[in-house]
């Protein structure tokens, strides 16, 4: 690849789960395998955004793993690294919330990162 300027893309994300990215304390972002996000990984960069608001933070992508269905990506990630906070069933039912059936079934995400200095 010549290219040596990192991608970057810019995802919204709720509140709960920027403090946790902004923090260091989230390293697996979970995301439906939208089109858009097919070709995301590892070496590109994330800027996630509260919708709504200027407050951003930069992470890397180091990895980026597709899973059937969301309980398959918990139990290949670990839950700790999805959100530290929260139990593998409440996780469950927050990203269930989240992302109705017909989003899981385009497959889920579970990109590993890391975040950068601002």
């Amino acid at each position: 690849m010549t290219d040596t300027a990192a991608r970057v893309r810019e995802l919204n994300l709720y509140r709960r789960y920027f403090d946790l990215v902004a923090a260091g304390k989230k390293t697996t972002e979970v995301r439906v395998k939208y089109p858009h996000l097919a070709d995301l990984a590892a070496g590109d960069v994330i800027r996630f955004r509260i919708k709504g608001t200027d407050e951003t933070c930069d992470v890397s992508v180091k990895q980026v793993t597709e899973y059937p269905d969301f309980e398959a990506l918990l139990d290949g990630e670990g839950p700790a690294n999805v959100n530290p906070t929260a139990t593998r069933e409440e996780q469950l039912a927050n990203i269930r919330s989240i992302y109705p059936p017909e989003k899981e079934a385009l497959g889920a995400l579970a990109i590993k990162i890391e975040l950068l200095a601002p």
